[in-house]
């Protein structure tokens, strides 16, 4: 077998003696720097770039200088004489082409187009003279004749002067970001109730009644207004109870001993329907000072819906008080006369023959009367309410007579009720003098 060479086994973290001297080569190779260009030839380029000839000489400072002289000087004598340019340089003969480019060109002389000529049309004599006629009658001014100044003066004489057109106010911009007003739907809703309101009102019905007649419907009514400010109810259950009873004594012939418990029930209805917390039967009991008992009043409220059909939602001259009197845009003592007219037509069996939103708008112009209001009546109250001043007269001047007897009658609930200072004692002022001088004389 052939002997292998004998390696010394090297110690741990001793050197390689030839690896320390091939590490110091390629040290001393990186420091070698490479051989550059020994020699003096310089290339030089002139001021438009182009190469200088070679120079074999040494280049110097003040040689480099003329060098750049030389080229700048044949630089500008080459744009002074172009033509130069082209023919020298080793004396080449000049291209005839390249020459004539050089030469300006010649000037063409321009043919002008000759002139048309122009024909000229007369036009017709009869309409030169109608387009004369238009322009001086545009130029005179109209004479005013003598009908349209007597015409003017006796409009002035009468007041009939053509007026300005009034502006007829937003009454729900205030209420522009109420979302209860419902503002949106509200003139919808509003004619959706001018258009149901006879279907849910009762029409004159006494001739029907043996028992009952005009006055005692009076007294019923007076005498549930005391007990609905005794139970501090909301006002629509008030115009609710009278109309419930209004529309059941239409429809079934009552005893006068039932009157009153007709009353009760309806006010016990409207409650339960207009109120968050309605009276409970036994109070009524005992402000009807124990008349009647408990069964009856259920017994009779079962009676008044059945003939009624459960038909409880209806327009009210309060649901049209409540937008009217928005309309009118005036104080507190305007809306609570308005409510004390308005009571007092319907607590009377003769305003029945008006429909709810006559009688609301009535007490509306008879209030603005009785309180010297200008104007009485205006364009925004007539848009909202549908009537004209002439349309209220006659329901208007009923509450007005109405107001005047408040006083002297017997039935002192309503006035009473706004004779005091929370509803600002209008009950105390007194009726408007224009409109019961015309009842009177009517």
């Amino acid at each position: 077998m052939a002997s292998r060479p004998v390696v010394q086994q090297q110690n741990i973290g001793e050197a390689v003696p030839g690896a320390v001297k091939q590490k110091n080569m390629a040290v001393e190779k990186k420091n070698r720097r490479a051989l550059g260009d020994i020699g003096n030839v310089v290339t030089l380029r002139g001021v438009d770039g182009k190469p200088l000839p070679q120079v074999s000489r040494p280049v110097t400072r003040s040689f480099c200088a003329k060098l750049l002289a030389n080229a700048e000087a044949a630089e500008a004598e080459n744009k002074k004489n172009p033509l130069a340019a082209v023919i020298g340089g080793g004396g080449v003969q000049p291209d005839k082409r390249a020459v004539a480019a050089l030469k300006p060109a010649k000037k063409k002389a321009a043919i002008k187009p000759k002139p048309e000529k122009i024909i000229e049309i007369s036009p017709d004599s009869n309409e030169v003279a109608a387009q004369k006629e238009k322009k001086t009658l545009k130029s005179k001014k109209k004479a005013p004749t003598l009908t349209s100044t007597l015409t003017a003066r006796s409009k002035a004489a009468c007041g009939l002067r053509s007026k300005a057109k009034e502006q007829i106010i937003d009454i729900d911009a205030a209420d522009a970001d109420n979302d209860l007003a419902v503002v949106e739907y509200v003139e919808e809703m509003y004619k959706f109730y001018k258009s149901v309101e006879n279907e849910g009102r009762a029409h004159a019905y006494m001739y029907s009644q043996p028992e009952i007649n005009e006055r005692m419907r009076a007294i019923l009514i007076d005498w549930l207004v005391q007990v609905h400010h005794k139970f501090d109810l909301s006002p629509e259950t008030l115009y609710l109870t009278i109309n419930i009873v209004d529309r059941f004594l239409a429809l079934r012939i009552t005893s006068r001993r039932e009157l009153q418990l007709v009353g009760l029930s309806s006010m016990l209805i409207a409650s339960k329907y207009e109120e968050i917390w309605a009276p409970q039967v036994h109070e009524l009991v005992c402000i009807s000072d124990r008349t009647y008992t408990n069964e009856q009043i259920l017994i009779m409220e079962k009676s008044i819906l059945g003939e009624l059909e459960w038909n409880l939602t209806v327009p009210t001259p309060y649901v049209f008080l409540v937008r009217f009197i928005k309309a009118s845009m005036t104080d507190s003592d305007v809306e609570n006369m308005v409510y004390f007219l308005a009571e007092l037509g319907t607590m009377n069996y003769s305003t029945l023959r008006y429909c709810p939103s006559m009688i609301a708008a009535s007490a509306v112009y008879a209030a603005r009367c009785t309180l010297n209001k200008s104007p009485l009546w205006n364009e925004t109250l007539r848009i909202h309410t549908g009537f004209s001043e002439q349309q209220l007269m006659d329901c208007a001047k009923l509450l007005v007579t109405f107001h005047s007897m408040a006083a002297e009658q017997k039935l002192g609930g309503i006035y009473r009720k706004y004779s005091c200072s929370e509803r600002g004692a209008v009950a105390l002022l007194p009726p408007a003098k224009s409109l019961l001088a015309a009842s009177v004389a009517n």
